[in-house]
């Protein structure tokens, strides 16, 4: 089992499937793999004793209960922080454990994560199954050249100079800005900027990465970027997702 293995397009449950959980919780990953997705999105932290875990924002007011700062909480208090419903912050390898058939989409929020990521990616054995990704570039090399044969998408520099190539129509320009890169992952439009259509999933396709576009919850949306050709579907709503695209998946 690799990352980029499976039918498409793939379906990332964007950290877990939260209808009746709080996001990126355990309960919450369970819940996206229970209804048929096969890879998750999440967030990677580190907590104030080097633990990766897995949270989006830096607090953890917005989630539901919780207070405080990712970066100054032990993992164990924040696996006991009483978010909604009972729930705790998990760390990566708690649900690398838990979900040993799952394939993780791992952002790295802050520089600080890498090495506890790294080291909880090799300690599970999931290089294979996991794709490691950051905005900054800087974070995102650091982890791949960790992870040998590591899965990776663009990082904000990457994808900005994807961006131009791919509107110059400078293929080889493009080619060169994604070596290394497996997938590029993007909203549909960037303001009033278009960045999925015909052509620039042709041409990252010929390029050869796949395309992911975030976040996508709309069925109809769904299936017309698919009948664009991309990939890879990013959604709060797996369930949705699963049931809109089952018969659109290539098997």
């Amino acid at each position: 089992m690799t990352f980029l293995e499976g039918p498409r397009p793939r379906i990332l449950a964007h950290r877990g499937l939260a209808v009746e959980v709080p996001e990126n919780t355990l309960a919450a990953f369970a819940a996206a793999i229970a209804v048929g997705a096969t890879h998750v999105e999440s967030d990677v932290r580190v907590s104030a004793d080097g633990v990766a875990v897995l949270a989006h924002d830096a607090t953890l007011e917005r989630v539901g209960g919780g207070q405080g700062r990712i970066d100054v909480s032990s993992a164990s208090a924040l696996a006991a922080a009483g978010l909604a419903g009972g729930h705790g912050v998990p760390t990566l390898a708690e649900a690398l454990a838990a979900l040993p058939e799952a394939r993780f989409n791992l952002d790295l929020k802050v520089p600080g994560a890498v090495e506890p990521a790294v080291r909880a990616i090799r300690e599970a054995g999931a290089t294979d199954r996991v794709l490691v990704t950051s905005f900054d570039e800087t974070t995102r090399a650091r982890a791949v050249a960790a992870l040998p044969g590591v899965a990776t998408s663009a990082s904000r520099a990457i994808m900005t100079r994807a961006l131009v190539a791919v509107r110059l129509r400078r293929r080889g320009a493009l080619r060169r800005a994604l070596a290394g890169i497996d997938a590029v992952q993007v909203p549909e439009r960037l303001g009033r900027v278009r960045i999925v259509d015909a052509r620039s999933v042709a041409a990252f396709h010929d390029a050869g990465v796949e395309v992911h576009v975030w976040t996508v919850n709309d069925a109809g949306a769904m299936r017309r970027l698919v009948a664009l050709g991309v990939d890879g579907i990013v959604t709060d709503r797996a369930d949705v997702a699963v049931a809109t695209l089952r018969d659109q998946r290539d098997g």
